[in-house]
């Protein structure tokens, strides 16, 4: 068996399994009282008022935080959601 192979497979290996964890952090964003989980932190714009929190971010139960989730690229205005 050759050591030398099997240790940089492996060490291959582990370093795509940390960086494919890095990549997937998740997020809540809102806008207002609606908010959705987003695996991506967007640019969004200025104007959309929407802010990011960490995935484990409970709000305040009196505030009335209402969750729609969506795919895509985009955000809720409204009702509406806004892609780009």
């Amino acid at each position: 068996m050759n050591w030398t192979k099997t240790f940089v497979g492996a060490a291959l290996s582990a370093g795509i399994l940390i960086a494919s964890a890095v990549g997937a952090s998740a997020a809540i964003a809102c806008t207002g009282n609606v908010c959705w989980h987003t695996h991506d932190r967007f640019g969004y714009p200025a104007d959309a008022g929407v802010v990011i929190h960490r995935d484990d971010w409970r709000g305040d139960p009196n505030d009335h935080y209402v969750f729609r989730e969506h795919e895509g690229h985009g955000y809720w205005r409204g009702d509406n959601w806004i892609s780009w």
